[in-house]
């Protein structure tokens, strides 16, 4: 159980003071901002819970959340900012993912695109935005964050395997302490991403945090499936990959690493 006293008087001067609306179960913490969000509810609301029954990534897949076992967090948001520019929020909440998860364990994360958090080769946590849009602005979004804090044991049939930040740092990291880090470290970089050139700036950090951005031979899930070397990415937060058939901008889905020695594999 989270000590909301605590986590509230730790976020005292923040832009989510007094906004922090925790359930100790819910269908998804995401779905709850959704639906928060279209009823009005303010920019910084911060939905939190301890055990979902029916939490979700990205795409189709579920993620599991064990009652006190991670992190299960979605904050809304109404930042001034264009829908073309969207896909620089999930990569803004990576690297205050990173930081914090830097911060509370002394772990250092690897950011997987889109919105994949790694220690190693192994996933200890996830990134999924939800927007509504009105013509070319964004009317909300829902930045929902999970990270496996406290696990022993993972689904051996996982596409990446899993691990926790217990596991990794040998030691228990607590919850209240990790969010708190986190919610201060996402503020910093919703503060950033307005500023002139944000978009710049954020794809640069983004492209030092991760190992997976440049020279990775990877496969690629989702519409645009297929499977190359990634070559950074574009300035709208896309990844670039090098196939044999040329360069292709991956706009959304997944990608994993491949083997094999040839500088490209095959293309679209």
């Amino acid at each position: 159980m989270y000590r909301v006293a605590e986590l509230e008087a730790a976020l005292a001067g923040s832009m989510f003071a007094g906004k922090l609306h925790y359930a100790a179960e819910t269908g998804s913490t995401n779905s709850d901002a959704l639906e928060a969000g279209g009823a009005g509810a303010p920019h910084g609301s911060v939905f939190l819970a301890d055990a979902q029954r029916a939490g979700r990534g990205r795409g189709d897949h579920a993620w599991q959340s064990a009652g006190g076992e991670g992190l299960y967090v979605s904050v809304l948001l109404r930042p001034a900012l264009a829908a073309a520019r969207l896909p620089l929020l999930p990569l803004a909440a990576g690297l205050a993912a990173a930081e914090a998860i830097r911060s509370a364990s002394g772990l250092a994360v690897d950011l997987r695109w889109p919105n994949d958090l790694l220690l190693g080769e192994r996933k200890a946590g996830g990134i999924l935005v939800e927007a509504r849009t009105e013509g070319s602005a964004v009317a909300f979004a829902v930045v929902g964050i999970g990270i496996n804090a406290h696990q022993r044991s993972f689904d051996a049939a996982l596409n990446t395997p899993a691990t926790s930040l217990d596991l990794e740092a040998a030691r228990r990291i607590g919850r209240g302490a990790l969010l708190a880090v986190l919610l201060k470290s996402l503020e910093r970089e919703l503060a950033a991403l307005a500023r002139p050139a944000a978009a710049e700036a954020v794809l640069r950090r983004v492209e030092a945090a991760s190992t997976w951005l440049r020279g990775r031979q990877v496969e690629v899930h989702g519409p645009q499936a297929c499977t190359g070397v990634t070559d950074g990415l574009d300035a709208n937060g896309f990844l670039r990959v090098k196939t044999t058939a040329g360069m292709v901008t991956v706009q959304t889905g997944g990608i994993r690493a491949t083997d094999g020695d040839s500088h490209f594999a095959s293309g679209c």
